[in-house]
């Protein structure tokens, strides 16, 4: 009797074991079909402006055209991000890349409807001498600093630099504001300007124009001397509505995106042709040697947020109204809670 009760008891066993493998294998079948199932494309809208924050977009936008993208992207590059706040808030554009303190201005202007995916490009602005008696930030005292930028972000960073490294605008260094880039080229090819600050690609142009002007320092690297991160100029943005109604595609976007990013920084020539092709930079000579100092990068979520807000502060010590009059809560941070 005992006998056949183990007997039982083992087929019991053996048929429950053969039951749950068949499960399992039910369920392997069930993630695997998941796993395997084509990825569906979104059409999006995109926009990016002439110069380093656009830089980084030219791979993607050669995949795109030729049917190597994941997602279905139109781009539209644009001269200023004048062109496409508007386009922006409206929904016409899905994804752009712009100031960063553009971004924060109509994250506040929409009552938090922009989201930040990712800051795309450090500072870009350098000092550059007719001659070469500048070291560091402190040689700069007695001078008259040429820019552009007068009431936004490039005259805000300067004065703040100036304050960190003791020095008071109007008694220790002058500045003298010009209305283009163009006109501040100028100034320093002529001569009339010893010293300047001035963004890319205009500072890799004009260091062609003369063998006595150099750049002699980097605004993104006196920034990190005193904030200890760097100076976050450029970005992509979208509207809440559309990352909550497309984020897979959305991820999807942001990894082919970084990739391209990538591909700019490790193939610097390729990068340059694709500039002048899709009308970043107007040549691919000047975009060559413009890239490395273009400074991009790739920064999301928590990281992207506690290295910016520091920069936002110091807008909005200067002028509230350069960011949109108060800081950016979480929710404009993408990924943060």
């Amino acid at each position: 009797m005992i006998k056949k009760i183990i007997v039982a008891v083992i087929c019991g066993l053996l048929l429950i074991s053969l039951m749950a493998c068949g499960q399992t294998e039910n369920i392997s079948e069930e993630i695997s079909t998941e796993a395997l199932a084509p990825y569906v494309p979104v059409h999006m809208e995109i926009a990016c402006i002439k110069g380093p924050t656009g830089v980084g977009m030219v791979k993607l936008m050669e995949d795109a055209e030729t049917g190597n993208a994941k997602n279905d992207y139109a781009f539209t590059v644009v001269s200023s991000a004048d062109e496409i706040s508007a386009k922006i808030v409206s929904g016409d554009i899905n994804i752009a890349s712009v100031p960063t303190n553009l971004a924060v201005k109509l994250y506040n202007k929409t009552e938090g409807k922009i989201q930040m995916l990712a800051v795309n490009t450090l500072g870009v602005l350098s000092v550059i001498e007719n001659g070469n008696s500048i070291s560091s930030f402190a040689d700069l005292k007695g001078k008259t600093i040429y820019s552009t930028g007068e009431g936004s972000n490039p005259e805000y960073i300067l004065r703040y630099l100036l304050e960190q490294n003791g020095m008071t605008v109007g008694e220790d260094v002058q500045i003298q504001f010009v209305a283009t880039n163009d006109e501040l080229i100028a100034q320093l090819v002529s001569g009339n300007a010893e010293v300047a600050m001035v963004p890319e690609p205009a500072a890799t142009t004009v260091l062609t124009k003369s063998e006595s002007l150099n750049r002699v320092l980097s605004i993104n690297d006196e920034w990190e001397k005193v904030q200890g991160d760097g100076l976050m100029m450029g970005c992509i943005v979208a509207l809440d509505t559309f990352v909550e109604e497309n984020q897979a595609a959305v991820d999807m976007f942001l990894r082919e995106y970084e990739a391209s990013i990538n591909y700019a920084k490790e193939n610097i020539t390729d990068a340059a042709d694709l500039c002048e092709k899709y009308e970043i930079i107007p040549a691919a000579k000047v975009a060559e040697q413009a890239i490395p100092q273009c400074n991009l990068t790739f920064v999301t979520g928590k990281e992207m947020q506690e290295q910016i807000l520091p920069y936002f502060e110091v807008l909005k010590g200067f002028d509230p109204t350069s960011i949109g009059g108060k800081l950016p809560e979480n929710d404009f941070f993408y990924g943060v809670e």
